[in-house]
């Protein structure tokens, strides 16, 4: 081998190494996307409001910028610019039916937003927001369908987020789903979840292959640490021998694209135990460097869409060793998100969720950590009460 092709092979060697090991250390808005555990512990705390009256399907995310969007029926926005103290009055997306999976994009601060013209399958507007979600506008975007030629709906998700690590760093990922036709029982053993992504900052988007069991639908993503996506899932239905009643869940190593290891988590309940026709639930990763800390909502109720509740996993959802009720009465669909490091979300998780109207609810970590044990593994030393 000759210098000169040696030295191209060593440039060619030291950039793959930097690519494989990329990571977003900064969003647009010039804040760490990652930080401590610290910020997050301390005096336990939560309160509770309502903030739009009727209606239903929430969303929750923070800009980049540190404000709050609560997103409702899909075409509502409330803003909250000092972490969730005070909030601003409604603003209209665009007319529409709720599309969920509201996505921030990290890397420029824009926001998307999903409407739908009704319950799919349906034409479906794609809205995007300049401003941290003062403004909307709809954009022209292309949504490819997935391997078996179906295209993908947008209705009810939770929210989308920006990958951080490895090699899809800055790729968009939001969950969506396939209806067969109607929204009918007849048809839920032919629906399937999956997701759809984005690497050109959200123009164009790739759906990933079906998620590996038929019947669910309503989803929710988390990255981890090291760049695997963990994918949480409703079902309305579960094929003989499958416990109807807790999430599916299964990972990619790819970025959102394929998804394997599919297992029942039997822990998480799948709304009241009562149906088996599951609810949307949250979830999210607490913005903590290398700690996997996922939490997750949902009813933890024998009946009746009710006692609303979070569970926490310390390991990338592996184990749910605490859970702690957040609302005693009426609980159905719920979104969360996690704070922004350095801005006034800092340290906090919100829970936006349905009970005659959309209501927030904001706490911390250590008020989660006085809740009960579940007896599914245990909360790791290295977490302060």
């Amino acid at each position: 081998m000759t210098y000169k092709r040696f030295s191209i092979f060593l440039a060619c060697f030291a950039l793959s190494i930097i690519f494989l090991g990329a990571k977003s250390t900064e969003t647009a808005a010039g804040h760490p996307v990652e930080g401590k555990l610290e910020a997050f512990i301390g005096e336990p705390k939560i309160d509770l409001k309502k903030i739009i009256n009727g209606n239903r399907f929430p969303n929750v995310v923070v800009a980049v910028d540190g404000s709050v969007l609560a997103v409702w029926n899909g075409v509502i926005v409330k803003r909250s610019e000092d972490g969730g103290d005070t909030w601003g009055p409604e603003i209209s997306v665009g007319k529409g039916f709720m599309g969920g999976g509201v996505t921030v994009n990290e890397l420029n601060g824009e926001i998307f937003a999903f409407v739908e013209t009704h319950h799919p399958p349906a034409d479906l507007t794609v809205y995007k927001s300049k401003d941290h979600g003062k403004s909307w506008k709809p954009l022209e975007v292309e949504i490819k369908p997935d391997s078996k030629g179906n295209a993908p709906s947008m209705h009810m998700n939770d929210h989308g987020i920006t990958l951080r690590h490895g090699k899809h760093a800055g790729r968009l990922l939001r969950p969506s789903r396939y209806y067969a036709g109607k929204n009918h029982s007849s048809k839920w053993p032919q629906h399937y979840t999956n997701a759809i992504y984005s690497d050109d900052g959200g123009k164009t988007w790739q759906t990933s292959e079906p998620f590996p069991a038929n019947g669910t639908g309503e989803a929710t993503v988390a990255e981890l640490s090291d760049g695997r996506v963990y994918y949480n899932s409703r079902r309305h239905w579960a094929e003989e021998g499958a416990n109807p009643l807790r999430r599916w869940t299964a990972w990619s190593d790819d970025g959102g694209a394929t998804w394997k290891d599919l297992a029942i988590c039997e822990v998480l309940p799948d709304g009241p135990q009562n149906t088996q026709y599951g609810c949307m639930a949250g979830l999210t990763r607490l913005p903590v460097e290398g700690r996997d800390i996922l939490l997750y909502s949902n009813c933890d109720s024998p009946g009746g869409r009710k006692l609303g509740t979070v569970w926490g996993s310390f390991d990338g959802g592996k184990t749910w060793p605490i859970k702690r009720l957040a609302a005693n009465g009426g609980f159905a669909y719920s979104s969360m998100t996690s704070g922004r490091p350095g801005t006034k979300t800092e340290g906090w998780v919100y829970l936006n969720f349905e009970a005659g109207g959309s209501w927030m609810a904001r706490f911390n970590l250590s008020w989660l950590l006085k809740g009960k044990k579940t007896g599914d593994g245990e909360v790791p030393d290295w977490v302060s009460r």
